[in-house]
């Protein structure tokens, strides 16, 4: 049994949130930690890489980040990163989820001309993993765009279906004969909403309201063209999976009332529901309370359609079913309620006019250093009874969760915050949910985007 098990089946046999007893992970069950290439690798124009959309933004003056730091050195992985396999090792890991970043391997963001030294580094990586037990989970897109497609539009460009798909390949040819397990893409909601349609990620185009629709369904359909491309031309001889990971919040009603109850539903549909519904229901599509709420209001605001990208009967059927597994990144819950008296709340057009529910925090709920972080172990069990029902029980894989803090190794809170949700992970197993795999963000300390080094 790997000392990371031994520590997880420790922290659940005391003072768990709802159970005395000990308790146990079922024995296949699997345990892992979670990285992205930007917030760890450094070596930012190092050996032919090329400038990320991050590398960008953190050398803007003035600078977005709260420190005004970068990620030009961060942890050092790209010259340290056997000191982390030695460091995964340690902690017992059965996987490691990393991303790879895409200027690294495509200085320019076209499969025309491929970086030697990129796919050399990764494949080192890979190597040293599994010379040392642990399996390589590979994050084909965590955030770091090539700049030179972001000149282009980036997300909101429709050609970046292609580039995406065959920087996909690229990775797939160099890396699918040892790598067994993938993501497509991490969080379409943070790059489309937060990178944008606000200023909270690169690469800061905050036109809410239009662009994080656009954005969404170029990702949607850049996720399945990959998919299709690993089922249909290499998933026979490399036999791996290839799933996505979505960021997904509980949202509690407020009260029982119709409108609060509408309000949490809403806000769950438009947070994750966009991206889930679409490739993980039956009929596939966006939700109907996102494209209703969307249509209703560029109609009120005197726009000729809506703004939300339509879907055409092909596209739908194409991304329908392209997920092996549901990839889940889960943090907290928020309250959620509707106040048609609080007019001019929001932007007009915006992402969060068009939810039209207003979104609080639980004051007697225990608040982390972060603002928006709060433990709620509860709403991470109803949100995996929801994905449950909702699609039909797919596999699940936990792909983020934690806990941030300032305080060094004074992480009490962090302790107790794991082993409460680790307790409700193993209520939902124990009720029905077929959750396979946690993993913890994240393996070390790092680069935390806006926040810098905070």
């Amino acid at each position: 049994m790997s000392w990371l098990r031994v520590l997880f089946c420790a922290t659940l046999s005391a003072q768990a949130w709802n159970s005395e007893a000990v308790r146990s992970f079922p024995a296949n069950f699997q345990f892992g930690a979670s990285t992205a290439a930007y917030q760890i690798e450094g070596g930012w124009n190092e050996d032919g890489k090329g400038p990320s959309i991050w590398d960008v933004a953190t050398h803007n003056n003035p600078s977005p980040i709260k420190d005004n730091s970068t990620g030009d050195v961060a942890s050092d992985s790209y010259h340290l990163y056997k000191r982390d396999v030695e460091i995964m090792k340690e902690l017992g890991l059965d996987f490691y989820r990393f991303s790879v970043s895409w200027p690294r391997i495509l200085p320019t963001g076209f499969a025309n001309q491929i970086n030697q030294a990129g796919i050399d580094y990764y494949s080192n990586l890979i190597d040293e993993m599994i010379e040392n037990g642990i399996t390589p989970f590979l994050t084909i897109y965590h955030w770091d765009l090539p700049e030179d497609l972001q000149k282009l539009g980036g997300w909101t460009n429709s050609e970046i279906v292609d580039w995406f798909t065959d920087y996909a390949g690229v990775l797939f040819d160099n890396f699918g004969d040892r790598v067994k397990m993938w993501i497509t893409i991490n969080e379409p909601k943070q790059i489309c909403y937060e990178g944008y349609g606000s200023d909270m990620k690169a690469p800061l185009v905050n036109l809410t309201g239009i662009a994080e629709y656009l954005c969404a369904k170029n990702v949607l359909l850049a996720h399945a063209k990959a998919y299709r491309l690993y089922d249909e031309r290499y998933r026979k001889e490399q036999k791996g999976e290839i799933g996505i990971s979505l960021s997904c919040s509980w949202y509690e009603p407020m009260s029982d009332s119709e409108e609060d109850t509408q309000a949490a539903l809403d806000a769950r549909q438009f947070d994750w529901g966009q991206y889930a519904h679409p490739i993980f229901t039956k009929r596939g599509d966006f939700p109907e309370e996102l494209k209703n709420n969307v249509a209703k209001k560029s109609a009120e605001q005197g726009y000729l359609r809506s703004r939300l990208p339509v879907l055409s009967k092909e596209e739908i059927k194409f991304i329908r079913g392209t997920s092996d597994f549901f990839g889940l990144n889960t943090y907290s819950s928020k309250m959620a309620y509707r106040d048609d008296t609080l007019t001019g709340m929001f932007a007009v057009p915006s992402y969060r006019d068009d939810m039209g529910t207003i979104l609080v925090k639980n004051e007697t709920w225990i608040q982390g250093e972060s603002e928006w972080l709060q433990e709620v172990p509860w709403g991470f069990y109803n949100l995996l009874q929801e994905i449950k029902e909702l699609y039909n029980n797919p596999a699940v894989y936990i792909t983020e969760n934690g806990w941030s803090t300032a305080g060094g190794l004074d992480d009490d809170d962090r302790v107790h915050y794991l082993r409460s949700y680790l307790d409700a992970l193993l209520d939902a197993v124990d009720d029905g949910c077929n959750v396979r795999a946690y993993s913890v963000w994240s393996m070390i300390d790092n680069f935390e985007w806006l926040q810098g080094y905070t």
